[in-house]
C-alpha cells in the first residue's frame, strides 16, 4: 500500500528555514516588495518566526500567517483612504 504525500500548499511570502549548523529553524517572512534608487528590490516588511520561540512549528506558522494577513489588512485600509481623499 503506498503511503499518501501531503500536499504542499502554497503560501506567498512565507518560507521554511531549516539550518541544522546554526540552529535555525522557522519560518520567515517576506512581504511589499519595493523598487529602490539603485534598480533592485526589497522587502518591505520582514520577519522571521521561530519554531521554539512560538511553541512549534505548526504554531510558529500560523504566527507568520497571522502576520501576513495583518500587513494585508493595513495595506488595505491605505488603499481606501488614499481613494478617498482624491
Amino acid at each position: 500500500m503506498k503511503t499518501k504525500r501531503r500536499r504542499t500548499t502554497r503560501r506567498p511570502g512565507i518560507c521554511r528555514i531549516d539550518q541544522d549548523s546554526t540552529r535555525t529553524h522557522g519560518w520567515f517572512v517576506r512581504v511589499g516588495y519595493y523598487r529602490r534608487r539603485d534598480g533592485t528590490y526589497r522587502p518591505r516588511h520582514t520577519k522571521f518566526f521561530g519554531d521554539v520561540t512560538n511553541g512549534g512549528k505548526r504554531k510558529a506558522l500560523y504566527a507568520a500567517e497571522a502576520f501576513v494577513a495583518k500587513l494585508k489588512v493595513g495595506v488595505a485600509k491605505k488603499v481606501k483612504r488614499r481613494r478617498k481623499s482624491r
